[in-house]
């Protein structure tokens, strides 16, 4: 997939979900992040689940994100998928779901796979897949993250995402979001997520392949004028 040859302050704001995900996050707190997005015209809100339906109405170019299974991934399939219902129900469009990572170091690609078609069932709308891009690079098989997002796009993902931004491996890289664009071509989006706190490093995930961000720091990224 071609880097985006429009370097605008418009183009990089329309690939970032604006991301809130502070365990203590309140209302407030969430109808700020809601006004900021709309302020500077981003792709979507990304908020837990527990904080939906959102304070504040969005515009109707902005989506509604919640994470699920979020931030470890060890959770039932079953409760993965119920969330995700419940999420849907509450008015998100887009869900970003953690994988097993326990199944993922074990090579349990098929374990993988079935808990993320359960999640995916619960799903009409966008389905982006976590993978942790960082602790799969730094301890599991060698080719881990290709088998991560193969099992991501066999069970119906449109989107494979690099990380939470919790783990201790760390969060997205230019490395992770290269393996993973030539994993899945143009079949599906990717996006990074995980440290992205300035214009230089928004612009080298989407140089590198991505098509969407997590950004917490939205409105200094925004605002680098570099």
């Amino acid at each position: 997939m071609d880097a985006p040859a429009d370097r605008s302050r418009a183009t990089l704001a329309r690939a970032i979900d604006h991301t809130l995900l502070t365990p203590a996050a309140t209302d407030d707190d969430v109808a700020a992040l809601c006004r900021e997005a709309a302020r500077l015209g981003v792709a979507a809100v990304c908020v837990s689940p527990s904080r939906l339906p959102l304070p504040v109405a969005l515009p109707d170019a902005i989506a509604t994100a919640a994470v699920v299974g979020f931030p470890s991934g060890a959770h039932v399939p079953a409760v993965k998928a119920a969330e995700a219902a419940a999420a849907v129900a509450a008015g998100a469009s887009e869900i970003d779901v953690v994988i097993d990572l326990g199944r993922a170091a074990a090579g349990d690609w098929d374990g993988v796979h079935d808990e993320l078609a359960a999640v995916r069932a619960s799903v009409p709308g966008l389905l982006k897949v976590i993978v942790e891009s960082a602790w799969l690079l730094a301890g599991a098989a060698p080719d881990a993250l290709e088998r991560a997002c193969a099992a991501a796009e066999a069970a119906g993902a449109d989107m494979v995402k690099t990380s939470t931004g919790f783990h201790p491996a760390g969060g997205a890289s230019v490395e992770a979001v290269r393996r993973m664009r030539a994993a899945v071509g143009d079949r599906l989006g990717v996006k990074a997520s995980g440290g992205i706190r300035d214009a230089v490093t928004a612009w080298a995930m989407l140089d590198a392949g991505a098509t969407r961000l997590g950004c917490s720091a939205t409105a200094r990224i925004l605002e680098d004028p570099s």
